[in-house]
């Protein structure tokens, strides 16, 4: 529901509770932009990402903070 809800043209969607199965859906030449409702579970993807050999890796937060960022 939150993805439907706003999300970055061509991100990918990828629940937290997935994440570490589906890392290789993940590239590791790209900066990643972790993204949630509050923040909170975001937090959690950029820590598992970096544990995971990812080197440029942002938690953008709250997709309303995030967006207004971009915007």
């Amino acid at each position: 529901g939150e993805f439907q809800g706003g999300h970055i043209k061509g991100s990918v969607n990828i629940p937290l509770q997935s994440l570490s199965d589906s890392l290789s859906r993940i590239r590791k030449d790209k900066p990643v932009i972790t993204c949630c409702a509050s923040g909170m579970r975001s937090a959690s993807a950029k820590s598992i990402l970096k544990s995971n050999g990812y080197a440029e890796v942002y938690n953008g937060g709250g997709w309303m903070s995030l967006q207004n960022k971009i915007s």
